[in-house]
């Protein structure tokens, strides 16, 4: 696991985890550029519902909550960006009945979704009018990237104030046609 944040303009007040809860996974970093709060997560996957894994990432979702709820009091333009590892509809998964109750789909890791976007957070791709089944993350098997089989799971989540910047939001597919690509494209997130 491991999270990073590059940026042209000087980097401060940078910090590493969730305040509180103990994580060896490094799964969080957060540093302010100019008047910007960027935190950048890679969420557990949860490996099957039901399972002590999907139990820690639940867990850790309550964590981050109240993490980002304590940073958009302290940082107004915020973005939280990564692998959240949530589908958040059935319009973000190539095959819903498929998937149905399935780690990334299952109804507690929606709720868990819902809960940081009731903190005011939005997300950036869903501000703009995009095309249908398009998603982030193809699995390597059965040729799930040529056949567009893949679920939407790396968000750019951006709180109200930064929101209304926010020129463009959209999915690379281009990486993830290259020779040994990663199973994730990336998401950009514009702004003015």
């Amino acid at each position: 696991n491991g999270v990073a944040i590059l940026a042209r303009a000087p980097l401060r007040e940078v910090s590493a985890g969730i305040p509180g809860f103990q994580d060896e996974q490094k799964r969080v970093v957060a540093a302010t550029a100019g008047d910007l709060r960027v935190i950048c997560v890679y969420c557990p996957n949860g490996q099957a519902v039901g399972s002590e894994k999907y139990d820690y990432k639940l867990r850790w979702f309550a964590a981050l909550k109240d993490y980002l709820a304590v940073e958009l009091s302290r940082y107004p333009r915020l973005a939280v960006a990564g692998d959240f590892n949530v589908a958040p509809e059935d319009r973000d998964v190539h095959d819903p009945k498929a998937w149905e109750g399935q780690v990334h789909v299952s109804e507690p890791e929606r709720s868990a979704w819902r809960a940081l976007l009731a903190l005011g957070l939005k997300d950036s791709f869903r501000l703009f009018e995009q095309p249908e089944k398009i998603y982030s993350w193809w699995d390597y098997r059965m040729m799930g990237f040529r056949r567009n089989a893949g679920l939407r799971i790396d968000h750019v989540l951006v709180s109200a104030e930064l929101a209304p910047h926010c020129t463009a939001s959209t999915i690379d597919k281009a990486p993830r046609k290259l020779e040994r690509p990663s199973d994730h494209a990336p998401v950009v997130a514009e702004f003015s």
